[in-house]
């Protein structure tokens, strides 16, 4: 029987779908015979056959009046197997306009004089008959479907929230035909709803047994609320128990946010990346308020085509500026900013710009043309093995290029110029994390000299040269000072990612060495936020919440590629790197701003003179290639600067000195 059931469902069930003309065949033979059945309980089964012929006449009549029901309520144009309590409904709708037509064409027409008589009480029966036939018709071909071939094709799975996200992720589940999941239970973390049903689906604790549970049951994914996102992202001992039981992790993706009462649908979650599971606080950003200040404004980024400024780019051009002047040397990166801009924002004014930031002149030229008033000055050399091998080009690039940008921007009167750093200019152990603290001190001592001079009301001559229409200086240095971001290029993830791909291994530094991470997008909100807070000469810093050990991040990544047999192995820190970054430095303190995310660091100021003094030496020293001279200048301006895992080492007097 189980095996004429099973070839009956896999042939009927392999169909797409019965042609309408069947659904509404099937539903006209039920009434038929249920109308008939009715005659013969009223009358009898002798007085049945003997008028038979006349009986069917009459009822094939009648039969007219049941097709202009179904017509009205559609009740043939749905998928029998999908067949819903709306679609059961509609058939009683169709059922009794159809009765009632009857019934008035009778008394209005006469029809009883000219058919065959059938009494009110058979009607009527035979209509409540019909009815209930083409519903268990109906539910039986639903419960078959359930049971011999939507168990065997869909994806189990749990929900991880018993509240309106996770009610409304299983209400999407039932109702989207066909569905590719079956809903076998929830998971929370909230003790009181725990061997509860919903939605009669068991409720379990967020806990080990709950992935043994799973396991027996044969889930395959785990679909989490987004209202649970953030609590499901410091649970990383389930989701490391998870990700060992094979149970694939869904979520709702970083940046995008659900309001609570629009329609959730479980399509709208994807499956995770390492980026999702990190623990984070939400970050709130009164992008309304930035957008009010950049509206209309005409705004230079430089480093447009990297990880930071393309985002920055994204973020900005949202706000409507009347124009932007995109500039970085990578020429590829560059192309793919030009046409990202044409496809997005095709209404912006955008002017995208292959050249160096170090190039004085056409620097100039571009300042001279657009007269931009706010800058995002976010090009730099960030790597920092790469620029323990090349100081002279971290002095070059990120210290002149800077110093390039930041007096063309008083020279113009830029009103804002927002300078992107790094936690590595704090007490820095590399050339690179050195180049931006003196980039740093260079662009605060600027700030402070402008602010001087306004005090004073200009008695004194001005210190910088400023274009004929530009009466005096009046830009605002901010700068602002954070960790990693998250898929940045040349960061760990990408770099890990490609290692696994590869089978292997993935490389790890150290086994203690722990890193800040922040999402992109949000880092970038920070920037903006931080930058049209600041009123100038701050060095705003970001929490940047918990740090997270890089070996785990690789295990976990590891975990989620479903790849086996790849190993982690340690190569040793490289030069200039530390176990931990910092955000400020020990002598360093901070000062609340309206922001619970940021914070502006108390740091020690220098005097412009001094440091324009310092940095024409060291440009001197640079332009003549020597490494050690070139970092030994850096060393001199910045004191903290103490180098590690590092040739450069030996300036430091403790008496050794790293081979090349």
């Amino acid at each position: 029987m189980n095996r004429i059931l099973n070839t009956l469902s896999d042939w009927y069930f392999s169909k797409a779908v019965l042609p309408y003309w069947c659904v509404l065949a099937l539903d006209c033979l039920i009434v038929s015979f249920s109308n008939l059945f009715a005659y013969a309980v009223n009358s009898g089964l002798l007085a049945t056959a003997e008028h038979f012929g006349a009986i069917s006449g009459t009822l094939a009549l009648y039969l007219v009046f049941y097709l202009v029901g179904f017509k009205a309520m559609r009740t043939y144009a749905g998928v029998l197997r999908y067949s819903s309590f709306l679609d059961l409904l509609r058939l009683g709708g169709a059922m009794v306009i159809s009765i009632v037509l009857i019934g008035f064409s009778r008394v209005v027409f006469g029809l009883d004089s000219l058919l065959h008589p059938i009494g009110l009480r058979a009607l009527c029966e035979g209509c409540v008959l019909a009815t209930l036939l083409m519903w268990v018709v109906r539910i039986l071909v639903k419960f078959m479907y359930d049971a011999f071939f939507r168990s065997s094709k869909q994806t189990n799975v749990f929900i991880y929230g018993v509240k309106e996200g996770g009610i409304s992720l299983a209400k999407s589940i039932r109702n989207t035909k066909p569905s590719i999941y079956n809903l076998c239970g929830f998971v929370t973390d909230d003790k009181k709803e725990v061997g509860k049903e919903l939605m009669a689906k068991p409720v379990y604790m967020l806990d080990e047994k709950a992935v043994e549970v799973m396991k027996a049951k044969g889930v395959k994914i785990l679909l989490v609320s987004p209202l649970k996102s953030d609590a499901f992202r410091s649970q990383t001992a389930f989701q490391d128990q998870l990700l060992r039981a094979g149970v694939k992790i869904h979520m709702m993706p970083p940046m995008v946010e659900w309001d609570g009462k629009s329609g959730l649908n479980y399509t709208q979650l994807r499956e995770v990346d390492i980026v999702d599971l990190l623990p984070r606080e939400p970050i709130d950003v009164d992008m309304e308020a930035i957008g009010s200040l950049l509206k209309g404004c005409t705004i230079l980024i430089t480093g447009s085509a990297g990880s930071i400024g393309s985002e920055m780019v994204r973020q900005i051009a949202k706000f409507a500026p009347k124009c932007l002047v995109l500039i970085d040397q990578a020429e590829t990166p560059q192309h793919d900013i030009r046409l990202m801009m044409k496809r997005d924002f095709p209404d912006v004014e955008a002017h995208t710009i292959v050249t160096s930031i170090c190039r004085e002149g056409r620097m100039e030229d571009i300042f001279a043309q657009y007269r931009p008033e706010y800058v995002f000055h976010a090009a730099a050399y960030k790597h920092v093995p790469m620029m323990e091998d090349n100081p002279s080009e971290a002095v070059e690039n990120n210290i002149k290029g800077t110093q390039v940008m930041a007096r063309l921007a008083i020279k113009y009167g830029v009103r804002k110029f927002v300078m992107i750093s790094t936690d590595k200019a704090v007490n820095p152990t590399n050339v690179m994390g050195c180049s931006k603290r003196i980039c740093e001190i260079d662009v605060q001592s600027m700030d402070s000299v402008i602010k001087r001079y306004l005090a004073q009301g200009g008695k004194e001559d001005c210190p910088f040269e400023l274009a004929p229409d530009v009466e005096k200086p009046i830009t605002q240095f901010v700068t602002t000072r954070f960790g990693n971001v998250l898929g940045s290029n040349g960061s760990v993830i990408p770099l890990f990612r490609q290692q696994i791909k590869a089978g292997g291994p993935v490389t790890v530094t150290h086994p203690d060495i722990i890193r800040f991470f922040m999402l992109i997008p949000e880092a970038c909100k920070l920037v903006l936020e931080a930058g049209t807070m600041g009123h100038g000469g701050e060095i705003f810093v970001f929490d940047m919440g918990e740090p997270v050990r890089i070996v785990d991040l690789a295990k976990r990544m590891i975990h989620l590629s479903g790849a086996q047999g790849v190993e982690i192995r340690f190569t040793g820190l490289r030069d200039g790197e530390k176990l931990f970054e910092e955000v400020l430095n020990e002598k360093e303190n901070t000062l609340p701003t309206v922001h619970p995310k940021i914070l502006v660091a108390k740091v020690r100021e220098y005097e412009y003179g001094d440091v324009k003094r310092q940095l024409d030496r060291l440009y001197e020293v640079a332009a003549r290639y020597d490494d050690m001279e070139t970092v030994k200048v850096m060393k001199e301006m910045v004191p903290e600067f103490k180098s590690q895992q590092s040739k450069y080492e030996a300036l430091d007097g403790n008496g050794c000195r790293k081979a090349n």
